[in-house]
Parts: C-alpha cells; sequence; structure tokens
C-alpha cells in the first residue's frame, strides 16, 4: 500500500513538475522566439485567415479587399459628398480593387473635377505573372504618363509593369517589387525591390541599379549605420553569437528621388538623393543612392508611416499612420538638425482620418491636400484649415467600400499632347 501511494505522489508531482516546466518555457519561447512558439503563432494565424478569406482565395468574393467605410458618413447612401467638385483644374486617378469584377480584377479611374469618370484602366494582373492569383495581390504602386500608360507595383505579386491608355502590357518584369514607385525624372522609375530600392528604366523596364538594406546600407564605413537599423533583432545568448534579425524587420514602403528641379529647395541634398520610408523602424531617411549612406534621417514621432515626401518649400512631408490610435496625421519637418515636428492634418469629428496601414497624401497646386484613405476606401481633398472640400468612397456594397492604394492629381493639360480629347482614349489614338 505504501509502495503504491508514494508511486502516485511521485507520478503525480512529475506531472506537475513537467506542467509548470512546459508553461515556464512556453512563456519564454514566446517572449524570445524559440520554438516552436512562431509556428503556433503562424498556424492560428493561417488558420484566421483561411476561415475569413476562403471565398477570396476561391474567386467567389474579394473579401481581402474590401473594409469598412471610413469617415463620417457610413451609410449605404455614401459616395462622392462635400463640395461639388475639386478645388484646382485637372483629374484625380484612384487605384484598387475594380468593382465591375467581369472586366477585371484591379482598376485604375480617372475623374474630372466634377466627379465624372473619363476614363479608366483595366488591370489585368493575370497578363503579368502566370504563378499568383489576381484576387491574392494588391494593386499598391501607381505612376503616370503622358501617354496614358501606367506604371505599376503589386503588393504580394511577382511583377512590375508599364500598361498603355487601354491597359495592355508595354513591358513586364517579374520579382518581388511593391508598395510605391515614382519617377526621377530622368527616365528612371524608382521603387522598391525585396529589401531594398531598385531603379529601372522606364522605357524598357531593365533594372539600371540597386540598393539593399542590409547589404549596401548597413556595411556603410564598416557598420557605422548599424545602430539605426538594429531595433528589431534577436539578442544570442551570449556575446559569442550573432544578432539575427526579425521577420521583416525593416518594412521599406516608400521611396522618393529628388528631383533636379526641387533640388534648390534642399541645399543639403543633391538631386537623385532618395527619401526612403522604414515603417518598421518608424523611420524617415535621405539616402545617397551610390554610397547607402544616410545624410538626414527621423525616427518618429510617426508610428508606422508612409509616403514622405519632399516637398518645394524645403521641407518634408510623412503619412503618420498613427496605427492602433484610430487618428492619421500628416506631420511636416524641415530636414535639419533639431528642427520641430508640425502636423498639417489630424482629422477631426467632422472629418475622421484614419488608416492602420497604406495611405498616400498629395500637396495640390493651392496649398490642399488630396488624401488616399486606403483602409477606408476613401479619398479626400481637405484646406490647410482642416475643411472638407470633397470625399469619395469607393462603394462595394451597403457595407463594404473596395480598398484604395492611391489616388493622384495631375493638372488638365497633362494628357493635352497625346490624345485630341485631352484625357486618354483608345479609340483615338
Amino acid at each position: 500500500m505504501k509502495s503504491s501511494f508514494f508511486d502516485r505522489i511521485g507520478l503525480i508531482v512529475f506531472v506537475v513538475s513537467l506542467a509548470i516546466i512546459a508553461m515556464v518555457y512556453g512563456t519564454v519561447s514566446s517572449m524570445r522566439g524559440w520554438f516552436p512558439a512562431p509556428q503556433i503563432k503562424l498556424a492560428q494565424q493561417t488558420l484566421i485567415d483561411v476561415a475569413s478569406n476562403w471565398k477570396n482565395d476561391l474567386a467567389l468574393e474579394p473579401t481581402r479587399h474590401l473594409v469598412d467605410p471610413g469617415g463620417a458618413n457610413t451609410g449605404p447612401d455614401r459616395g462622392k459628398s462635400g463640395g461639388q467638385s475639386m478645388s484646382n483644374d485637372g483629374y484625380v486617378l484612384v487605384a484598387g480593387l475594380n468593382e465591375k469584377q467581369d472586366e477585371s480584377f484591379h482598376v485604375v479611374h480617372l475623374y474630372d473635377r466634377a466627379g465624372e469618370e473619363v476614363h479608366r484602366w483595366p488591370v489585368h494582373y493575370e497578363w503579368l505573372d502566370s504563378e499568383r492569383k489576381p484576387q491574392n495581390v494588391m494593386l499598391h504602386g501607381m505612376e503616370v504618363f503622358k501617354d496614358g500608360s501606367l506604371a505599376l507595383t503589386f503588393d504580394g505579386g511577382n511583377a512590375i509593369a508599364r500598361i498603355d491608355a487601354c491597359g495592355k502590357p508595354i513591358w513586364t518584369r517579374n520579382g518581388i517589387f511593391h508598395h510605391s514607385i515614382s519617377r526621377d525624372g530622368e527616365g528612371r522609375l524608382v521603387t522598391l525591390l525585396k529589401n531594398g530600392v531598385a531603379w529601372i528604366d522606364e522605357d524598357s523596364g531593365e533594372i539600371l541599379h540597386t540598393l539593399d538594406v542590409e547589404e549596401d546600407m548597413i556595411t556603410v564605413d564598416d557598420g557605422a549605420q548599424q545602430a539605426m537599423f538594429n531595433i528589431r533583432t534577436r539578442s544570442p545568448e551570449d556575446a559569442s553569437g550573432e544578432i539575427s534579425y526579425l521577420l521583416d524587420p525593416f518594412h521599406i514602403n516608400d521611396a522618393e528621388p529628388l528631383h533636379s528641379d526641387m533640388a534648390s529647395a534642399f541645399p543639403m541634398f543633391e538631386a537623385g538623393d532618395v527619401l526612403i520610408s522604414f515603417r518598421e523602424l518608424n523611420l524617415v531617411a535621405v539616402v545617397d543612392p551610390e554610397s547607402g549612406r544616410m545624410k538626414w534621417w527621423q525616427h518618429g514621432p510617426w508610428f508606422k508611416q508612409h509616403d514622405p515626401d519632399f516637398e518645394p518649400d524645403g521641407r518634408i512631408t510623412v503619412y503618420d499612420n498613427g496605427t492602433g490610435t484610430g487618428a492619421s496625421k500628416i506631420r511636416r519637418i524641415r530636414p535639419v538638425d533639431g528642427a520641430d515636428v508640425e502636423t498639417l492634418f489630424a482629422g477631426s469629428e467632422e472629418v475622421p482620418f484614419y488608416t492602420w496601414r497604406r495611405g498616400k497624401h498629395q500637396t495640390l497646386p493651392n496649398g490642399n491636400i488630396l488624401l488616399t484613405e486606403a483602409e477606408g476606401g476613401r479619398v479626400l481633398e481637405v484646406t490647410p484649415e482642416g475643411e472638407l472640400v470633397w470625399e469619395r468612397h469607393m462603394v462595394w456594397d451597403a457595407e463594404k467600400n473596395l480598398i484604395i492604394t492611391e489616388a493622384r492629381f495631375v493638372p488638365e493639360d497633362f494628357f493635352k499632347t497625346s490624345f485630341d480629347s485631352e484625357v486618354p482614349d483608345c479609340d483615338s489614338r
């Protein structure tokens, strides 16, 4: 009897000890990213994703591309509201999911000053990449040319392409290009490729130059800049181990070149220097494209930011997502040591403004700001005083909007030299 009693006590102690050890190991492994915590987290995220988006993946409904409406008016009657027209003479392009799914999965709209659609570019991702399905990639970067063609990039995709005014490919280059795309004014496109920046010939799609964060920027001057990038790292157990980067440690989401016609406003930089946004570091930096050396940088106060822009007055504006706060902002700073960061627009009760990820902004000729509220499926124009000029919801149905990734203003004579109708037109060419 005694032996049986002590055997049971021993077994209980053994089981409890194992439970305590498992609990302690589970806590520590979650904190440090040890096996199997990352694998369990990934499996959990995958199950949630599949349960939420199985209709999307079977091409039944584009659930990955639908969002709750942003702004004050989220009812079924939402659409274009505010003023009767844009405050500037010209057009606005809007890129995102196509509401006419039988035409193409993605689309770029062109609206005139009154808000009427005057042209649309169907975007057939299946013509650009045979490996990935259109419903599983996001049209993101967009650059427009005066001949009516567009250069496009896709998050989650494997292609960058230039399409003509009718949506037919002019050239395609496969690779992990993503997020933004800009022209440098010298015949090159500046975009993001994997974990760095790429310069591409805009006429042929040929890659002319690349700048990689880990290979080119961190190694500058024997690693002098490394501390700026080591925020999201996993420390070794002892000094003999190597520091390793966490998954997606930098998340570059924008690269904008300094144009020669604006360089005089930034005497501390040179034409061709590139303004880069590192979302996961809350870092914005101006970088020499040849050496990878940062000439200026600023950590915050923006959080998970997007779309820093050089402005003609010598300042830099930043789309501060403010992820988790419920309120996004447009910030402004002069790129000199000790400069204060101003808030240009922060939304209000009358004009709510928030997107936890993605987003674009553009300073218009009259000083107003054109905003892309990506996760609200909304484009809006606001004055420097924060008043709403107009807004457009990209409506899918009574409850959901379409994600939009960029809105871009162009002046009214932008297409004039290429089209008799002064806007892109497949029939007039």
